[in-house]
């Protein structure tokens, strides 16, 4: 690049990183991951049952086979020999809430529950407690702990895949895999929405000001789009790392409250490497783009709506999201792991999911290259052409008499 391509590519460097999409974007999602950190604390401090308190439920025995294992350590359950009773207990507060176990509970497995709470469900500590409560007593006596302890505790089913040979495969993917790629890859079609945008909207001012005439006369066509296609591949790169630099730092104040979770989510050994190299890709590639649209259109309007036609199809891993997770290797997604519009979205997806073959991620990274090089060859041509004509957008039949006479 020569000192006048390095001022473009300086100029357009500098403006993008200042436009206040781009800084809303970059430094929003770290706080919005804040903000939801501390409403999930908040809401887990309001439904959780505090510790060392005990909850006080009566239960009106119509069966008469629930009398033993009242004590469950912090919920303890009192009998009561009628409603009439159990109503006393509950309005004089003695009592949290109580429920009746009906004659028929056994043929039918449903109970009634009293409460002074307004509540649209019972909440789910008090449904589990309820639950194992009613199974201890329903056990027969004789059953060792060990037993009792297996039957109310959940069941645990790891799963492994068999492969048409009968060799074990890989361990099954947890569903709690996608969140960080589904995350990111969310995060990367709204930057690209945005780059678009910022795109097309500089070219149609500089269009409608007559500025790039002014421009083109001091820089050639090859410095000036060159110069605009690193500086946003550069941008998204400063975007990504900010993102990859914040993503430790709330994952740790999420571990407290999301423990569990967290500790299931494997990330792909290879998701950062692949994610900076898709997420710059796309950059790029959009970018080419946006550029042929801004080129052709008299307006920056003009240019948004044509734009939306190839933006819309990277969302497409995100619509269909729920198709994609059963089947992750079907032909339709491999398909859009190699199309340059959607394969930066689709592949982060696709990791978190299952594993992706090395020759698709190869094939997906070469044909996105050739795509950018191949368009941006293209795209000059099209500058050439269009960007200093005024008035009817070309049709795509001119468009391509122009190039190919060119």
């Amino acid at each position: 690049m020569d000192k006048k391509g390095f001022l473009i590519f300086l100029h357009e460097f500098t403006y993008k990183i200042k436009s206040k999409g781009f800084i809303i974007l970059t430094f929003i999602v770290p706080v919005i991951a804040l903000i939801g950190i501390g409403i999930f604390n908040l809401a887990k401090m309001a439904f959780e049952e505090p510790e060392g308190v005990v909850t006080t439920i009566g239960y009106v025995d119509e069966v008469g086979n629930f009398d033993d294992h009242n004590d469950m350590g912090i919920t303890k359950f009192i009998p009561f020999a009628s409603r009439e009773t159990a109503d006393l207990a509950l309005t004089s507060g003695k009592i949290a809430e109580y429920f009746v176990i009906p004659e028929d509970f056994i043929a039918t497995g449903s109970l009634q529950r009293y409460t002074l709470e307004k509540e649209a469900s019972t909440p789910p500590f008090i449904t589990d407690m309820i639950w194992r409560f009613l199974s201890v007593n329903l056990l027969d006596e004789n059953n060792p702990p060990e037993t009792i302890a297996l039957i109310l505790a959940p069941l645990n089913i790891e799963v492994t895949w068999v492969t048409e040979e009968g060799e074990v495969a890989l361990e099954a993917a947890n569903p709690a895999n996608i969140i960080i790629p589904g995350i990111f890859a969310l995060l990367l079609s709204l930057s690209l929405m945005l780059s678009v945008t910022s795109l097309i909207n500089g070219l149609g001012e500089e269009k409608e000001s007559r500025l790039i005439e002014v421009l083109l006369s001091s820089v050639s066509i090859p410095q000036l789009l060159v110069g605009k296609v690193l500086a946003l591949g550069l941008a998204g790169l400063l975007q990504v790392v900010l993102w990859l630099i914040s993503a430790p730092l709330l994952l740790n104040l999420a571990s407290s409250s999301l423990g569990d979770l967290l500790r299931g989510i494997e990330i792909p050994a290879n998701f950062i490497l692949l994610g900076v190299v898709y997420f710059v890709l796309g950059y790029l590639f959009f970018a080419v783009l946006s550029i042929g649209v801004g080129a052709i259109s008299s307006n920056a309007t003009e240019g948004n709506a044509l734009a939306m036609i190839y933006m819309m199809t990277a969302f497409i891993p995100l619509w269909f999201l729920g198709f994609l997770i059963p089947f992750p290797n079907s032909p339709i997604w491999v398909l859009l792991t190699l199309f340059p519009t959607t394969a930066p979205i689709q592949t982060m997806i696709r990791l978190g999911i299952s594993e992706v073959p090395l020759w698709q991620i190869i094939a997906s990274i070469t044909i996105l290259v050739l795509s950018i090089v191949i368009g941006l060859y293209l795209v000059i041509k099209i500058f050439r052409t269009y960007m200093l004509m005024y008035g009817k957008r070309p049709g795509l039949s001119e468009i391509y008499r122009q190039i190919k006479a060119s």
